[in-house]
């Protein structure tokens, strides 16, 4: 009890910090009395003070993290009585394999609505109506407040046997993997179901007449939210970032009791969607007169290397009682890196006066003039310079709001003929696809797992990312603006018509239109993102009349928000002279346009119908592998679909690693990039996908995660990441040669030799014996030497480009396993609790060659102030818990994450064990 006083004696300036440290100290005096229960309720004390001591006095507007702190807890209680639900959901019918809509293609799937309304849908609703367009349409809230007898929403409630949880939070990812059952669409995790997340907020009495406002960055989902008892709202659509007004129900100077419940249905997803509260947590203190959600908006309409035009619109609204009259100022100061001002404003906006109606709303437009413009762009030939827009709003003398914009000046434009042009240069699309999960992670957003994940494919050529199929954490757009990365932005994957029995099309036609907007609006000022996407092989796309008036209208509404950005909608099966596909801005094609199965590319034809518009792959390849894992006999052709026996083995449910190998609807990169380059009108593409992801293991869906990454599920590079490589970077002198060259039993059998380099000539050599110098032929990717025998030795290859000598890799036979081979890709961590470094383990034989087969089990061992939190290998079939601190290799490799504990600094030491060969140790350091 005396440290909060004494914590609030120290802080005199923080207006009602000794009001709250003595209620706080009520609640824990009255707490703590109960039996095993002062220390849980002192560190939850101590977790609500951390957010008064955040608040500086006077404060225009405030927001603090309030990731820490939680309580959960699975399920509603046991006999409880009170009804939840949003809404009452259709009888669920589930194919036994898991694969509804993967396995089953389109034909026969309804458009089943929800069977009744519910009880906490027409509360919720109100939640959107900042995102309804039309007044007439905005929902009006009903009386009372469901729930708020439920005992999980009472301040007083005991939830110390809870789980103490820190957000982001994925309630499924420690597993365990489902063996049976016909999950394996959602990846074998329980990712469905109820949770309830508890906290208490110690709001100061300084915040009284202040608007406090809960922001949650995303919640898996049909999310709702209580304070104090009182039913607030929420929002169901598990992907977007959302904000709920708390300051009817909020108790300035008081302890206030904070209760979200989730409630994930089973089969909502074609993939892995986690559970929980899985993204940031926000509290947010402003004036009631302030810069709406979302609401200040730049856009820079005239660039040239001399001068650029900054528009900047800013709406702002007044939650008070009397009109208010506001004065707007802005000035521009271009950032580093780290976010960062660099020097002195570089450009002012022009000060603007309104006045705003309580209650009412009005936007602020103006425009400057900034010299001299350092321009985003795409390395390498581009830099991506960015800007921050920094408004306050001033009321009776005295600043009563701030908001920070960030932003880039470029200039985009899509040219049918020539594709994306990104100021004045073009730009071809390089990019691949990304599930939201981060492996081992799960759908808790990391920032440096999703910055090891970027990076990777960065190093590879990637320039693009497309959001499948959904928005992503802000975080995420950071970084892509921080590295010049171009992104598709994605909000559906369904509409009126599922695609899982339980998926987003039950609430698509109350909220599609809230959520569309309310992604436009958070996202609009990034400036890597170049388009938007409003759907994902939706089964209207074959409807020209339903399907094609609910593209217009999502079009419309996409323009509404910001017309200077594409809209575009992935199509798989969509026609070229459909109404539906003339509703887009650009056209975007989903392996059709390269030719699915017998079918020819369809790049011609969408060309012929479109001629004034962009085309490009939104999804290309589909190829399958499994990495390291190459299989006998291999086909000539290099394309090819997986069956058993040839590319697959259906026994262990791996693929080969020969990279010809593909699902029936897509093909090889080599078949992809030959429609391409005869259609060099195609901007390029998205590759599905980048990186291996959980759920949707398509051919076989028994096991754990998919099939289709460059990269596996633990960040491993695949043999077809160095095929892409030298494609997208071909400056960089390297040959990539596979298979390895360690197969005991298949002595002088045929064993092919495939090696990827942007060379145009290559030479292999059998221990020192030429087996042929090859020229790339028009339209060929790779070279391969089909009719090798396999003698244990050395296979070198030796590439050449015009002329001369370009890169060479030699491959040994590994011998017996002597070390193990552990590196980390950080040695030095912060003690957040967040930061991680990710080690990756193989062995290797007693001349340092990697033993490329093996599959023995490791042993992981901490001594230090950091943890273990995952192990991985990338074997879509290892059903072995993530947090699991022992892990077989894959095919050689696996991986250990390691997170530091927060506040604790010092050495870290990781042991890894390995039966056979002799322990070694990871150093690292938390500060």
């Amino acid at each position: 009890m005396n440290i909060l006083r004494n914590a609030s004696a120290a802080m005199p300036g923080i207006p009602g910090t000794l009001t709250i440290s003595n209620a706080l100290c009520t609640v824990l005096r009255e707490r703590a009395s109960r039996p095993g229960h002062g220390y849980a309720w002192s560190q939850a004390a101590l977790a609500m003070l951390a957010i008064v001591v955040q608040q500086p006095a006077h404060a225009q507007r405030s927001r603090v993290s309030i990731n820490d702190g939680w309580h959960f807890q699975m399920g509603d209680p046991a006999g409880g009585k009170v009804d939840l639900r949003y809404e009452v959901r259709p009888e669920l019918r589930l194919r036994p394999d898991g694969a509804d809509f993967d396995a089953g293609g389109m034909g026969g799937m309804g458009g089943e609505q929800a069977r009744g309304a519910g009880i906490l849908r027409p509360y919720i609703l109100p939640s959107g109506n900042a995102f309804l367009s039309d007044p007439a349409r905005r929902h009006v809230r009903p009386a009372g407040h469901p729930g708020s007898d439920h005992p999980y929403v009472a301040a007083r409630f005991d939830d110390s046997g809870w789980q103490r949880v820190t957000l982001p939070h994925d309630w499924a990812i420690g597993g365990p993997f489902l063996r049976k059952g016909p999950f394996g669409g959602m990846g074998r995790l329980t990712s469905w179901g109820v949770g309830w997340y508890r906290r208490s907020l110690a709001i100061p009495a300084a915040s009284r007449g202040k608007a406090i406002i809960l922001e949650v960055d995303g919640a898996m989902s049909h999310a709702a939210v209580w304070i104090n008892g009182k039913l607030a709202g929420g929002w169901p659509y598990g992907y977007n970032s959302w904000q709920v007004d708390l300051t009817p129900y909020v108790v300035p100077g008081g302890v206030n009791q904070l209760a979200i419940r989730l409630d994930n249905p089973m089969e909502s997803s074609r993939w892995y969607p986690g559970g929980g509260i899985y993204r940031n947590v926000w509290l947010t203190t402003a004036d009631p007169v302030r810069v709406a959600q979302w609401g200040s908006r730049v856009t820079t309409p005239q660039v040239s290397a001399a001068a650029a035009r900054i528009e900047l619109a800013v709406a702002v609204e007044n939650n008070g009682t009397t009109p208010a009259q506001v004065t707007a100022r802005t000035a521009i100061f271009p950032i580093d890196g780290n976010d960062r001002r660099i020097g002195a404003a570089v450009a002012r906006i022009p000060a603007a006066d309104v006045t705003i109606a309580p209650a009412g709303r009005e936007t602020i437009s103006r425009s400057a003039t900034l010299p001299n413009p350092r321009l985003w762009g795409p390395p390498p030939m581009q830099r991506p310079h960015r800007y921050v827009a920094v408004t306050s709003l001033e009321r009776n003398g005295r600043v009563i709001d701030t908001c920070e914009t960030r932003f880039g000046v470029r200039s985009i434009t899509f040219d049918p003929n020539r594709g994306v042009i990104v100021n004045g240069e073009h730009v071809m699309l390089n990019g691949v696809n990304q599930h939201h999960d981060l492996g081992a992670l799960g759908a808790a957003f990391n920032a440096r797992a999703a910055q090891r994940q970027l990076d990777i494919l960065a190093a590879m050529g990637v320039n693009a990312i497309r959001t499948s199929h959904n928005p992503v954490a802000p975080e995420l757009l950071d970084m892509t603006d921080r590295m010049g990365m171009l992104v598709a932005s994605e909000i559906f994957d369904a509409w009126q018509r599922r695609k899982t029995p339980l998926d987003s099309h039950l609430i698509f036609d109350d909220w599609s239109e809230q959520d569309l907007r309310a992604m436009i609006r958070r996202d609009a000022n990034h400036p890597s993102v170049i388009l938007w996407g409003v759907g994902n092989e939706v089964p209207e796309q074959n409807d020209d009349g339903k399907g094609a008036a609910i593209a217009r209208r999502l079009v419309g509404i996409a323009h509404d928000e910001d017309d200077t950005r594409p809209v575009f909608a992935a199509m798989n099966t969509g026609a070229a002279g459909s109404a539906y596909a003339s509703a887009f801005d650009v056209v975007a094609l989903n392996y059709q346009g390269a030719g699915v199965r017998t079918r020819a590319p369809t790049f011609p034809i969408f060309r012929a119908r479109h001629p004034g518009k962009v085309i490009f792959s939104s999804e290309s390849a589909a190829a399958y592998s499994s990495r390291g894992e190459y299989q006998f006999p291999v086909p000539g052709a290099n394309s090819n679909p997986v069956r058993p026996g040839v590319g697959a083995d259906w026994d262990t449910r791996q693929i080969s690693a020969y990279e010809i190998f593909a699902s029936d609807f897509g093909g090889s990169a080599d078949r992809t990039w030959s429609a391409q380059d005869q259609n060099p009108f195609v901007a390029g593409e998205f590759v599905w996908t980048g990186f291996d992801y959980l759920g949707e293991p398509a051919p076989f869906y028994e096991s754990r995660s998919s099939y289709f990454g460059i990269v596996d599920l633990a960040g491993f590079p695949k043999d077809r990441y160095w095929l892409y490589k030298a494609r997208w970077r071909p400056d960089e002198r390297f040959v990539h040669v596979l298979p390895h060259w360690t197969f005991p039993g298949r002595e002088g059998q045929v064993t092919p030799v495939h090696a990827f380099s942007s060379a145009d000539e290559a030479e292999l050599f059998v221990n020192g014996v030429s087996q042929g110098r090859q020229k790339k032929l028009p339209y060929q990717y790779r070279f391969r030497w089909d009719y090798v025998r396999y003698a244990p030795g050395t296979i070198r290859v030796v590439t050449y480009k015009a002329g001369k000598t370009w890169a060479e890799q030699v491959v040994r036979t590994a011998g017996t396993a002597a070390t193990i081979a552990a590196l980390a890709d950080r040695g030095t961590i912060a003690a957040d609790g967040r930061d991680l470094s990710f080690v990756s383990v193989a062995l290797h034989d007693a001349a340092g060659n990697p033993v490329p087969a093996d599959k023995r089990e490791l042993q992981f061992a901490i001594d230090g102030p950091g943890e273990v939190v995952a192990t991985d290998n990338g074997d879509p079939t290892d059903f072995t818990a993530f947090p699991s601190i022992r892990r077989r290799l894959f095919n050689g490799k696996a991986l250990a994450i390691v997170r530091g504990k927060p506040g604790q600094r010092g050495p870290i030491t990781l042991t890894v064990h390995a039966a056979g060969v002799p322990d070694t140790t990871v150093r690292l350091t938390a500060r």
